[in-house]
Parts: C-alpha cells; structure tokens; sequence
C-alpha cells in the first residue's frame, strides 16, 4: 500500500505522466493541496507544453497562431519538478517510472504515488490503409494539414486537366465525431475564405465528404447539436455520410461500398486508442486497453497507480466509464489530486461523480452549436461561449491576451495565405548547397554574403561536411 503521512520519515513522491489537460491540472491542484514541501511531484510530459485541442481547429484555418494554441508547462508550476521525456516503461511492484529524455538520458522516477493521464490517440487499425491517411491530434498535424491544403490549392489554380484538379480540392474526413464534425466545418469556412485568391479555381470544384459510420454525427453530443451541425454542413455544400463505414483508404482516395472518391485529402478522426506510452505499464486494463479503475480512479489491480482522462476507464454512478471528454477529464484531475491527498492525509477516499455540463461544437465562419444542459443555443451566440469557455481553460492570462487578440484580429482580416514548412525549406536547401557551406550562404551571390567575401568551388569543396546526428 502507498504510504500515508508520517508512515515514511520524508514527503510522499508523486509522479505525474502527461502534460494534457488532465494532467497538468492534476499537477496544479496537488501543488495547492501539499504547498511547497509536504510532498515531491513530478510531472513526466513528452512535450513542454499544454495543447488546448479545441483551439487546433482554428489554428489550422490560420485564425489563431499555432504557438497560442498551447500553454508552457514550466511557468504554470510552482513547486513541481517537470521533466520533458518519453515514459519507456513503468514497473509497478517496484514503484519506478523509466522515462527517456530527447537525447537518450534515461531518468528511474521513484514514486509512491503514480497519476496516469497519457491521453490517447488515432486508433491506425481501424480502417485498413489508416497509414495513407493524415491525423489531427497534434499541433504538427495541424500545421502539415494546412500547408497541404494551402498547396492543394497552389497547384490546382494551375492544374488544366478537371478530374485531376477536383481531386486536388477533394476533403475527406473520416469519423462524424466532435474532431471530425469541426474540422470539417472549419475547413470549409476557411476554402470559402480563400477562394477569391485563386481565380481559377470555381467552387463547384471544391469538394467536402464527412464519413460516419453511425446513425448520426456527433454521437458523443445531444441531438441537438448533431442536427445543427449536418444542416449547416450541408448548407455549405458538403456531403454528409451517416451510417456508411468507410471500407478502405488508398494513396488516391477512399473506398466506400461499391464506390471509391478520388481525394488528396483523407484525414482521419475516427476513434482512439490509449497512448502507446500508456501500455508500457503493468496493470489491469479493459478490451480497449484503457486502465482499469474503481469510482476513487484508482488502479483496481495496483493501489499505488491512479488513471484519469482518456487512458482510463472511470465508472460512473451506473458502472459505465466516463466518455472521454476534455471536461470530464478536467474534472477527474481535480478530484484524483484530492483523492491521493486524502490517502497521505489518512482521510476517506471519495467517488467521481460528474454530470456533464453538455456539448459544445463549432464549425468556423462565427457559427457553433450547444446543449447546455436542455438548453439549446445556435449561431453566434454558441459560437462566443464555447471560445469564452475555451479560452478560461488556458491556466494564464498571457497566454489568453495573446488568443484573444489573435480573434480580434481575425474579426477583420481574411485568413493569412502562408505556407510555412521551415523542415522542409532547409533539408531542400542543404541539398541542393554545396558540402558545408550554409545553405543561406550558397544561395546567395558574393555581395549577398553575409561577410561580403567570395567562395569559390576550390574553397567550399575544402570545408568540412555538416555532421549529421539523426
């Protein structure tokens, strides 16, 4: 059993993996409940940062700055150490986290309590050929999704052959949930926004395809809002198709019963999986590999580990795990903070009771649709509240000043039409220079030289070649 106070002559160790929502408010309210020195947390996260999802849907579109959709964890801590690493592994009879930096050091975290919020991600075995599709769970996802549309919209400006340019501009989205529903609203926003650039380009060219294989979108949501959402989906010209799995995906498009559509563009949003850094720890877990816990969210098989979010299956009052939703998630960090301290504390664990507040979904252009409770509100008044609520989510006022005005901006400016790749740029770059010299020095005649001196091919074949670490 883990210690509780006084059973031990130093403070309990606690160790957190993920820095997602869950996890880094877990962090935050175990900082408030211990202060600064009755107890050691640690935050394991693969990133430095807090990734607002809902925000990544307009940063795609460009109407946010992709830096603004996430929050650094560093400044949001006060007493807690943060480690940026991989978990490699969790042994929990010995009570030790493995966890891999960028670089190869490897760090053994000692713990005597274990929070679990590695979140989940694409489940890749759902659909046979998922490797030919694109996800949208990250912020580099979201900034290659965006540069490819930006490009699918370069070359069919140019492109004269009709069936090969209504392949360029063909958007098939995969799955009819909470991702699939808005992406596929702001994607069509954002292809109306910028059709006036490439004059010719027609809209009749542009072609949208929202796949679910269930009786209606948003099954997760209230009726409500999975209406609001295929009216206006289809208002926009987009074809909706509820109760139609999709058979495959190949390199050109997808396979539908007997029908295949030719699209550049296949992303996929239908169902999840637990992180794979989740499944690196020994503990009971049900058929669809999340971690087992009682109403406390703790481990039914290991006392010392406790799960929330979406690696977990929480149950609720009926037995059913929880859904995974950001605001149960949310939720379930507050209440495992003061569960594991109430264990260290010698006090009563208490049970996860949550009534979802309802369903929030928005679909670009200033339009969004939620049940709130029974309560049922469309257009822009949706639209501000879900952004209010989003944006409050965000644990410091820096970063909400600089999202907020991001939305002003765009309150008056056309989406920005850049497509920026930096990765891409400079490996085509050092291909194409000569070994050694930098490629903004071999582009550049000898008056562009940063020195203002002349190499010739003698000088530069003598340099020494870059060394390659990857």
């Amino acid at each position: 059993m883990p210690p509780s106070a006084g059973a031990t002559g130093r403070p309990p160790r606690i160790v957190i993996l993920g820095g997602g929502v869950g996890g880094l408010a877990a962090a935050i309210h175990l900082e408030r409940l211990f202060g600064r020195t009755a107890a050691e947390i640690t935050l394991v996260s693969r990133d430095n940062f807090l990734l607002l999802s809902p925000l990544l849907f307009e940063a795609c579109s460009g109407v946010l700055d992709f830096r603004h959709c996430a929050q650094p964890i560093r400044p949001c801590l006060r007493a807690a150490r943060f480690i940026e690493a991989t978990v490699d592994g969790v042994d929990p009879e010995r009570q030790i986290v493995r966890a891999v930096a960028a670089e190869g050091g490897v760090h053994e975290l000692p713990y005597d309590h274990l929070v679990v919020a590695l979140g989940a991600t694409t489940n890749l075995q759902l659909i046979p050929g998922s490797e030919h599709a694109r996800t949208f769970k990250t912020v580099a996802d979201a900034l290659r999704l965006r540069n490819h549309l930006i490009e699918r919209f370069e070359r069919a400006d140019i492109e004269p052959d009709q069936r090969r340019r209504r392949q360029q501009l063909t958007v098939v989205v995969i799955g009819g949930g909470l991702v699939g529903t808005e992406l596929l609203g702001e994607l069509t926003a954002f292809a109306s926004d910028i059709l006036r650039y490439y004059p010719h380009v027609r809209r009749e060219d542009l072609s949208f395809h929202l796949f679910e294989a269930g009786e209606r979108l948003l099954p997760e949501s209230m009726p409500y809002v999975a209406n609001y959402a295929e009216r206006l989906l289809r208002r926009r010209g987009a074809h909706v198709h509820t109760s139609t799995p999709v058979r495959a995906i190949e390199p050109g498009g997808v396979r539908w019963g007997n029908d295949f559509i030719e699209a550049d563009t296949v992303i996929l949003a239908a169902g999840i999986v637990p992180s794979p850094a989740s499944a690196a720890i020994r503990v009971e877990r049900d058929r669809r590999g999340r971690i087992v816990t009682d109403a406390a969210m703790r481990s039914v098989s290991h006392p010392g580990v406790w799960a929330i979010g979406d690696c977990a299956a929480v149950p609720g009052p009926d037995g059913t795990p929880y859904p995974a939703l950001a605001q149960h998630a949310v939720r379930e960090a507050r209440a495992v903070a003061r569960n594991v301290h109430a264990v260290v504390t010698g006090r009563r664990l208490a049970p996860f009771v949550y009534r979802s507040l309802g369903t929030m979904a928005a679909f670009g252009h200033s339009r969004a649709a939620a049940d709130v409770r029974g309560i049922h509100i469309g257009g822009f008044a949706a639209w501000w509240m879900r952004r209010t609520y989003y944006l409050f989510q965000m644990p410091r006022w820096d970063t909400r000043l600089r999202i907020a005005l991001d939305w002003t901006i765009a309150l008056f400016f056309r989406p920005d039409l850049t497509k920026v790749d930096l990765a891409d740029e400079y490996e085509q770059e050092q291909r194409n220079c000569p070994a050694g010299v930098l490629p903004s020095v071999a582009h550049a005649g000898p008056e562009h030289s940063p020195l203002g001196i002349h190499l010739d091919p003698g000088m530069i074949e003598s340099l020494p070649r870059p060394m390659h670490t990857h």
